[in-house]
């Protein structure tokens, strides 16, 4: 990672479970609050805390300089339904490179790419549904769904499943979108 300047974040659900159930089993409760955050937006309240702490070479993980917990509270305005989600990170990020408002950030922005891309990808598409699993089909279908978003965003559109119906009722539109005809 030196070489190129590059440093991660990276998140653990179930995925990795020996690394994640390592993550959750570290000390936090000694650990204090480093950032809080409140916001009230698309009919929910959220309330996101953050704890990191250094880790030592016990965790296997290249390069971990910092563990991470984060715990969302949200509440669903209209219902009162509350729903609470810890999730567990690792960065190769040291505490005097990246402290931990700007390590949420980071999280926090990785999560609108993740709704701007793969959510527009799943729900529009149901990629995640897809028969498609041999070779290299699954990626080149995923570039494909990545090329038709791109272009309908930078057309101006914000509602890629409504535009792509829009487009599929005329021939004519896609090619007029890409500025072939």
């Amino acid at each position: 990672m030196e070489d190129k300047k590059a440093h991660y974040i990276a998140v653990f659900k179930g995925n990795q479970p020996l690394l994640h159930q390592h993550l959750k089993h570290l000390p936090w409760r000694h650990v204090p609050l480093l950032d809080k955050t409140r916001a009230t937006a698309h009919g929910r309240d959220e309330i996101r805390r953050v704890k990191t702490c250094t880790v030592a070479r016990g965790l296997t993980f290249p390069h971990a300089a910092q563990a991470v917990q984060i715990v969302r509270r949200r509440r669903t305005i209209t219902t009162g339904r509350i729903t609470l989600e810890r999730i567990y990170a690792v960065t190769d990020l040291t505490t005097d490179e990246a402290d931990a408002p700007e390590i949420a950030q980071r999280v926090r922005d990785h999560w609108g790419i993740e709704n701007k891309i793969h959510h527009v990808r799943d729900t529009t598409w149901a990629e995640d549904a897809s028969r498609i699993r041999t070779g290299n089909a699954p990626r080149t279908m995923a570039g494909l769904r990545n090329l038709a978003v791109g272009a309908l965003r930078l057309a101006g559109h914000t509602n890629i499943a409504a535009s792509l119906r829009h487009h599929a009722r005329n021939p004519n539109r896609p090619l007029a979108t890409l500025s072939i005809m």
